[in-house]
């Protein structure tokens, strides 16, 4: 026993793939050595298989995307040599209207490859102690553009900084994907706040339309929409919100008081 213990421990510590050896009279003793190397080669080989189905998933969602995106580009390069011709006032409006929608096509594709990406691929994070606080000002910077388009003003409570242990760039795409969610369906100004529990809190929280039509049970499941009538949204905004809020040990919660819908987001506090 204690050379099987030995041996276990060596593999684990040196990561290395020898099996179990035994010289004994025991014959049970030999029987369970060599019942312990088929269990040890059959996770290896599941290890091993989950490795090239990754790496067969990724490359196949790397060539769907250029495939997708190639069309798009040239699509996107007509629509620019147009919008330097000639063109009526009904020309170009229409010419605007294509563009709009070949835009959002381009996100929708880039959120659909994202959703399934995550779904499908072992995360490498890099955890750190961040300035959530800080983190947000700079997303929120980084879209007054769009937000200013959209008629979106954001009121970010002022709190002291907060420290979260997490992956930075994951953080991001969270803060990212949840002012982009403010700008397909907010109507009206948007509440940013940062609380602190035994976890970090991020919120934001802003009037909708049909507010009745809203299941905040279902707000995080893919492909939901609240209105069906929308053809530019995926449903998957929130959904990546949640799987990236749970690779880094946090939750995602809604809940909604009349017209107003609010968003969380907890993330594990840094000491």
């Amino acid at each position: 026993m204690r050379s099987i213990n030995r041996q276990l421990n060596k593999r684990l510590t040196e990561h290395t793939r020898q099996p179990i050896h035994l010289e004994l009279m025991s014959r049970e003793l030999n029987t369970l050595a060599i019942h312990i190397n088929k269990c040890l080669k059959a996770e290896e080989t599941l290890r091993l298989k989950g490795i090239r189905e990754e790496r067969s998933f990724k490359e196949l969602i790397s060539n769907i995307s250029h495939d997708l995106r190639t069309p798009l580009t040239a699509i996107k390069g007509y629509q620019q040599l147009l919008a330097i011709s000639d063109l009526t006032s009904d020309q170009q409006k229409k010419l605007h209207i294509a563009q709009k929608h070949a835009n959002e096509l381009g996100r929708l594709i880039e959120h659909f490859f994202e959703y399934s990406y995550l779904m499908n691929a072992v995360p490498e994070l890099n955890i750190e102690r961040i300035n959530l606080t800080n983190l947000v000002i700079e997303c929120l910077a980084s879209s007054i553009t769009v937000l200013e388009q959209n008629h979106l003003p954001v009121h970010f409570e002022e709190s002291p900084p907060v420290y979260i242990l997490a992956d930075k760039e994951l953080v991001t795409r969270i803060v990212q994907n949840l002012v982009h969610n403010c700008v397909q369906h907010a109507h009206g100004p948007i509440e940013v706040r940062l609380q602190t529990t035994d976890k970090a809190v991020l919120s934001f929280k802003n009037a909708v339309k049909s507010a009745s039509s809203i299941d905040v049970k279902q707000l995080f499941d893919r492909f939901y929409t609240a209105d069906k009538a929308r053809k530019s949204s995926t449903g998957l905004g929130l959904s990546i919100v949640k799987l990236l809020a749970e690779q880094l040990d946090g939750s995602t919660s809604a809940s909604l008081e009349g017209s107003f819908l609010e968003i969380r987001v907890e993330l594990p506090l840094s000491e």
